[in-house]
């Protein structure tokens, strides 16, 4: 599957005059979306894409996601900041089954750090959601992610395995100290491993299961 970053832009693109020296100055000019997936679609057939629709994101450009069968974007870090705003959509319980769950993106930060760092009304958010204080708030996110109705869930390494803010990917516009964390070790013996393996198996994400259903 390729996800395709801002998918926004094949709906509309934001056109800049060329003599202009910064991006203030311009205008929404449509974009050939459906045109464009249509010849695809003809010469490749079906179409393995993962919309990354996330921002400020339009009707029309969810109208081209759904029209074209796409799965959209639901991390968890973006559902807490405002609990109750209408058309929160990153909420677990207004998830759709054609989505791909995270709890974080590369451009986030870890769990354990975004956590550590919310301010105390996100927090508190985070609390009456879960309905308890977390013992280990990454894997209380890798379970809320695997029992969402989302039918592909994405957690980053770090939050697999626990780790700080220290091991963050990406710092948007940040020039460098980027992309430097690697996974390193034995890890197909981390005691996560069977941890993870639980929850594949009690929310039915195995591949058998999988098929089975489909």
């Amino acid at each position: 599957i390729v996800r395709v970053d801002h998918f926004r832009g094949f709906a509309a693109n934001w056109s800049i005059p060329a003599d202009q020296p910064n991006a203030i100055v311009g205008e929404w000019t449509p974009a050939p979306g459906t045109e464009l997936f249509d010849a695809m679609r003809q010469r490749f057939g079906e179409l393995p894409i993962l919309a990354e629709d996330l921002g400020l994101i339009t009707s029309d450009v969810d109208q081209l996601r759904d029209a074209n069968g796409f799965p959209g974007m639901r991390v968890l870090q973006f559902a807490f900041s405002l609990l109750n705003e209408p058309g929160n959509l990153f909420l677990p319980h207004h998830h759709i089954p054609n989505c791909v769950v995270y709890t974080g993106t590369h451009d986030n930060d870890t769990i354990r750090g975004w956590y550590e760092n919310l301010e105390s009304h996100e927090r508190q958010n985070v609390l009456d959601y879960l309905g308890h204080e977390p013992q280990d708030i990454a894997w209380e996110f890798v379970r809320m992610a695997m029992a969402s109705v989302g039918k592909i869930v994405i957690v980053p390494m770090q939050d697999v395995l626990g780790l700080t803010g220290d091991a963050r990917m990406n710092r948007p516009s940040v020039e460098s100290g980027n992309w430097d964390w690697r996974v390193a070790g034995d890890y197909d013996r981390h005691e996560s491993a069977p941890r993870l393996a639980d929850l594949v198996r009690i929310f039915g994400r195995d591949e058998e299961r999988l098929a089975a259903a489909t």
